[in-house]
């Protein structure tokens, strides 16, 4: 039987979002025994529900509440209001993502010790180690599914992935295959395999791809021990004059406004809302907002260096069949400064639809480039390349001078490209294009950023309480019972998509939550 909590319980652990962090963290504490509410913004859509097809399914999914930009990045002028491709929906971004999950690299989580003082850039060590959160990495495999791990098969490659492996052969890269995928290779946890249709960004409709939507969320719910409500728009949290949080305000399906009480309460809405609401949470004893004391609650956002190469051939490729990212080379993801830049990147096959594809390619560059383009759509083959960019305490997020339907100031975007981040794409531009020409492309091009799921930082770790918001388990430094449970905890980004690490520190901070419970701590 799902629970069903008063809002008047303060046992229970209230958690905002229900995506990768929340979800997860859901799940495994009410599988602790452990009474817990996930607030989530969405409405809950059950797989059957998914669109296969892409502008309804944008509709049904996509975060598009108002928030502002500014910056010099590209989609502060193209997307203003759409800096990030995020879901509102029960299972968050994990209904919409591709499945790619990658272990960090060792240097990612030491980049000051390793890359040393890059000017402009505000670097620090996790106060982790790959090490610490390798026992969590292999969890998080085993139930999410990873292909290429526990003995579980890689993905069929499409033609997409066809071509990059032979371009990859000829430039003499030594790791491509078709990835390290949470998307079922063979039928498993009550879930179909893969079934190829090409439409993994509009939630599977096969269910073989891990959401929390289908996974975590519905065995939480069979303990009895977690309910999840949606459309519940987190506005504030609230405290004691102690300073610890005593609950949560939220506005119903209805519009009206609840308060749930809470022992604990867990910020899991991705790095933009989560440092929103801990800005909206100021108070007198909280005057720079919730957690704030370092000044570093939305600070540091980063978004990944990313970018696309498409090329066109003579012959059709038809990459939009198929899994839409099961392919990858590593080779680039090393640290080697002598290619002009710290860090490193991966290169991931990528199609879109023609509708994102018109939207994504060049807005408002339309013309003979651009219509020729679309003309040799089913030619085409393509990549997504996903790098580390450098954490700047100006790249930020603050409140707007806009607000809400509630009255609540919206998010407002800041974002700047480091000198880092451009000489990085422009060697995988290089690369990319190096890559498709050297097996028969008659015409490649580098196309620009879009709006991305990887939205990382904002509310660091951080060993000392001045530099950061949490400490290695997303416990807040200034508030014993608040944690941060998603990837605005990174306090780099790595090269590699973040959703395997958001899952494995979720699972690491439940195990820490529940003995801290037990030990009356918190």
């Amino acid at each position: 039987m799902v629970a069903k909590y008063d809002l008047n319980d303060d046992r229970v652990v209230v958690i905002i979002g229900s995506g990768a962090g929340g979800g997860t963290l859901g799940n495994e504490l009410a599988q602790k025994g452990v009474d817990v509410v996930i607030l989530e913004a969405g409405q809950r859509h059950e797989y059957t529900d998914f669109i296969n097809d892409e502008w309804a399914s944008f509709a049904q999914l996509a975060w598009t509440d108002n928030r502002t930009t500014s910056g010099s990045f590209r989609l502060a002028k193209n997307f203003p209001n759409l800096p990030a491709w995020i879901v509102k929906a029960v299972g968050g971004s994990t209904t919409h993502w591709a499945g790619a999950s990658l272990r960090f690299q060792p240097h990612e989580f030491k980049t000051l010790t390793t890359y040393g003082k890059v000017a402009g850039a505000n670097l620090l060590d996790w106060p982790l180690t790959l090490a610490e959160l390798e026992p969590y990495y292999a969890r998080a495999e085993e139930k999410m599914g990873v292909t290429r791990t526990g003995g579980r098969e890689g993905l069929p490659g499409n033609n997409n992935f066809k071509i990059m492996k032979a371009g990859a052969d000829k430039l003499g890269y030594k790791e491509c295959h078709t990835g390290n995928m949470a998307i079922n290779s063979a039928d498993r946890d009550g879930r179909n395999s893969c079934k190829q249709t090409g439409f993994c960004f509009q939630g599977c409709k096969w269910g073989a791809k891990w959401s929390t939507l289908y996974t975590e969320i519905p065995k939480g719910e069979a303990t009895g021990k977690l309910e999840v409500r949606p459309q519940s728009h987190v506005l504030k949290i609230e405290h004691d004059k102690s300073g610890k949080v005593t609950g949560v305000v939220y506005a119903d399906k209805d519009g009206k406004i609840q308060r749930q009480k809470a022992r604990i309460v867990a910020v899991a809405g991705n790095s933009i809302e989560s440092p929103r609401i801990l800005l909206n949470s100021a108070s007198s004893m909280f005057p720079q907002g919730l957690a704030n004391s370092s000044g570093q609650v939305g600070r540091n956002y980063m978004r990944h260096m990313t970018g696309s190469v498409y090329a066109v051939f003579e012959k059709p490729v038809h990459m939009y069949r198929g899994t839409t990212m099961a392919g990858i080379i590593r080779d680039e993801a090393r640290h080697d400064p002598s290619r002009g830049f710290v860090g490193g990147y991966e290169m991931e096959t990528l199609s879109l639809g023609v509708p994102f594809m018109a939207a994504f390619l060049d807005p408002g560059g339309w013309g003979r480039s651009f219509t020729s383009a679309m003309d040799d759509y089913p030619n085409m083959a393509g990549m997504w390349l996903v790098g580390e960019d450098m954490p700047q305490e100006t790249n930020r997020i603050t409140l707007s001078k806009a607000k809400d339907k509630y009255g609540m100031p919206v998010a407002d975007v800041h974002f700047d490209d480091h000198p880092n981040d451009i000489a990085m794409r422009n060697h995988a531009y290089k690369q990319g294009k190096a890559l498709y020409e050297a097996v028969g492309a008659i015409r490649s091009f580098p196309t620009p950023p879009y709006p991305s799921t990887h939205n990382l930082g904002t509310n660091r770790m951080s060993a000392k309480p001045r530099d950061g918001v949490v400490n290695s388990y997303g416990q807040t430094h200034d508030v014993k019972n608040l944690f941060v449970s998603d990837g605005s905890v990174f306090t780099s980004g790595g090269a590699e998509n973040p959703t395997l690490t958001i899952v494995s520190l979720a699972i690491r901070q439940a195990e820490h939550m529940a003995a801290q419970m037990k030990a009356g701590a918190i």
